[in-house]
């Protein structure tokens, strides 16, 4: 007799993932011979530096390397991780209880509420915003509530206005520069969230991911430059965006010591820590030249400012993005997110993001990613301006 074999609750009450379909739609396109211009991406584009390259080399053929890694990392990497936040932001880190390595920021991300909540507790989530957040809700048993943030207010969350269940323990999620808006936070609203923290008993996780990249002579702030901020939370950090590392899948969270140990400690049942290469060739990535980093955040304004100059010319205002690798554009009246996103695919083969792809409040908007060169935006516009849209 065979029998069903079912998947868990857990995993049935997963969030569906919404950019399966959008690379669905996308294959089928390309597939029908279309010259897709796919500006709906958040894959970075550009390779390793070579320094980064040589080093994974040469530690890849170290025996050393081919045993198992410290559970918690190796202590090379925790120091320059330190070290990097010192350099780059002036805060201090003590490398053994301060800073915890993870195989790429999401890792922390979803496992976090599994380390910090019971079932029942709150996870606050902002709308729109990375989708990923929300897969950590459901495996932690935890409540999903959603704070929305909007174009008025710089995308950033207005804290007078979220409620806060003081019979729970509670984790809110910060994100920037924001994915998708490429929003920026100021000194005055980490301090507002710092307050708010510490008036409400809440946990605070800031996503920093796209930490080195600003525009406009913006240099992003870490939440942890904050006065007391490592009191009331902790910053994640990836070298997927900042060195173009992204499949190589290694970051580091840094702050409050009681939320690092719980990382850790979830961490050791999970996993035995990354390949000791990939730790070795961070270590390189965080401790060399940073001159690579600089090129990089050039070549997105560049990217930015010609696909602006392009949308402006046929009418097409965006948002005044600050930072990430994306642009949030406003979609036409008369069409919603994903209609305007299939309209695109279909007359003019370019792809885009529907901004409800990262929650409700993205509705009215699309995410571009900069991460095809120039010439393909002012392509990607001249095709869109044929639609008559604007």
């Amino acid at each position: 007799m065979i029998t069903t074999i079912e998947q868990s609750d857990i995993l049935n009450n997963l969030p569906k993932q919404f950019f399966a379909s959008l690379v669905k739609k996308v294959g089928a396109k390309v597939a029908s011979g279309a010259d897709v211009i796919n500006l709906g991406q958040g894959n970075p584009d550009q390779p390793t530096p070579a320094n980064i390259v040589k080093a994974m080399q040469e530690a890849t053929a170290d025996p050393a390397n081919h045993k198992y890694s410290p559970f918690r990392g190796e202590p090379e990497l925790k120091q320059a991780a330190a070290d990097f936040y010192q350099r780059e932001y002036g805060v201090q880190l003590d490398p053994e209880k301060e800073v915890a390595i993870i195989g790429g920021s999401k890792t922390a991300l979803v496992e976090l509420p599994l380390a910090l909540l019971n079932p029942g507790d709150n996870v606050l989530l902002p709308d729109p915003g990375y989708p990923d957040y929300l897969s950590g809700v459901p495996l932690a048993g935890a409540n999903l509530q959603l704070y929305p943030i909007s174009e008025e207010n710089g995308y950033l969350p207005d804290f007078s206005k979220i409620e806060i269940d003081h019979s729970k323990r509670n984790l809110l999620y910060l994100n920037y520069p924001n994915n998708p808006t490429g929003a920026i936070a100021t000194p005055e609203f980490y301090e507002a969230a710092v307050k708010f923290a510490q008036d409400n008993d809440v946990q605070i996780v800031q996503d920093f991911a796209y930490g080195a990249i600003g525009f406009d002579g913006n240099r992003p702030l870490s939440f942890l430059q904050t006065s007391g901020a490592k009191d009331v939370g902790i910053e994640t950090y990836t070298l997927s965006k900042t060195y173009n590392m992204a499949g190589w899948r290694i970051g580091f969270a840094v702050g409050n010591p009681e939320i690092i140990e719980a990382i850790n400690l979830i961490q050791d049942h999970l996993f035995v820590s990354v390949f000791p290469a990939v730790q070795s060739a961070a270590v390189t990535a965080l401790s060399d030249s940073q001159e690579s980093v600089k090129k990089l955040v050039a070549l997105y304004e560049k990217r930015r400012n010609q696909f602006f100059k392009a949308a402006r010319s046929i009418g097409w205002e965006p948002y005044q993005s600050e930072g990430t690798f994306y642009a949030w554009m406003p979609v036409p009246k008369g069409y919603t997110s994903e209609s305007f996103a299939d309209l695109l695919l279909d007359k003019a083969a370019v792809a885009v993001a529907p901004g409800t792809g990262f929650g409700a409040n993205g509705e009215g908007y699309i995410r571009v990613g900069l991460l095809i060169d120039e010439p393909r935006y002012t392509e990607a516009c001249e095709r869109i301006a044929k639609l008559n849209l604007f």
